[in-house]
């Protein structure tokens, strides 16, 4: 499943970020890496962007950066 498919207050762990373009290494440099627990928190009104808890901050994402990022539930 990927980061998007979340529902609120669900945790998973991160698997990969696909790609290999800025975006990807964006994710990655944000500390989006394999093994890191991550958490839907809350969403804006419209549902984009998307903020989750990871490292102890909390980090707003596009969907579309969100489906980029593969995950297992925790």
């Amino acid at each position: 499943m990927t980061l998007d498919e979340l529902a609120r207050d669900q945790a998973a762990t991160i698997v990969e970020v696909t790609g290999t373009d800025g975006i990807s290494v964006r994710l990655l440099e944000m500390g989006l890496t394999e093994g890191e627990t991550i958490r839907y928190l809350a969403a804006a009104p419209m549902g984009d962007p998307i903020e989750y808890g990871i490292r102890g901050y909390r980090l707003s994402l596009r969907r579309s950066e969100a489906k980029r990022v593969r995950v297992e539930l925790v």
